[in-house]
C-alpha cells in the first residue's frame, strides 16, 4: 500500500511586497495601497522506498522565483471589464477607470492575466505558474498542491491542483 505525505513550505523569504487596488464595480475601487504578501505551498504525494517524497528544493526554488518576480511591483489586472490598461507613446502604463487616468512607469508595473488583483486571483495565478501543465509534479508523484497567499496575518486565500490522471 502506498504511503503519502504532505510537505509544507512557508519559508521566511517566500513573500513579496506589492501595490494594487481591488475593483468592486464599474465605479468603485480601493485607493492605491500595498501589502507584504506571504506565500505557503503544500505538496502531497507518494513516499518512495527511501522515505522521501521528492527533492522539494526544485519547487521551493520555483516559488521563490515567482515571489522575486512580483516583489516591489504595482499589480494591475490585464483582463478587467472595468479597467482599461494600455501603454502610451513613451512605453509607460496608462490605466483608465471610471473617468480616472492613472500613470505608471512600465518598470514598476506587473500586468496580471486576471480580472482583478485580489487574493483569489493572486493565489490562482501563483499556483498555475508553479504547477504549469503538472508534468514535473506528476514525475515526482505529487498528486495535490495547495498554494495560499496572505495579505496580512490571519487572512489567506488558497488555490488547489489535483492530479486526476
Amino acid at each position: 500500500m502506498a504511503r503519502t505525505t504532505t510537505i509544507e513550505l512557508h519559508k521566511e523569504d517566500m513573500k513579496f511586497a506589492a501595490g494594487h487596488f481591488t475593483i468592486f464595480s464599474a465605479t468603485h475601487r480601493e485607493n492605491l495601497h500595498g501589502h507584504n504578501f506571504a506565500v505557503f505551498v503544500s505538496l502531497t504525494g507518494e513516499v518512495l522506498a527511501d522515505g522521501m517524497l521528492a527533492d522539494y528544493d526544485i519547487f521551493k526554488g520555483a516559488a521563490l522565483k515567482q515571489c522575486r518576480a512580483w516583489n516591489e511591483t504595482f499589480m494591475l489586472p490585464g483582463n478587467s471589464r472595468h479597467l482599461h490598461v494600455e501603454k502610451d507613446a513613451r512605453g509607460d502604463v496608462l490605466a483608465r477607470f471610471n473617468g480616472e487616468e492613472l500613470r505608471f512607469l512600465a518598470r514598476d508595473v506587473t500586468i496580471l492575466p486576471a480580472e482583478n488583483v485580489s487574493l483569489e486571483e493572486l493565489a490562482r495565478l501563483f499556483g498555475e505558474g508553479l504547477v504549469g501543465d503538472g508534468g514535473s509534479f506528476r514525475a515526482n508523484r505529487i498528486s495535490h498542491v495547495v498554494v495560499k497567499i496572505s495579505s496580512e496575518p490571519g487572512q489567506w486565500c488558497s488555490w488547489e491542483w489535483r492530479d486526476h490522471g
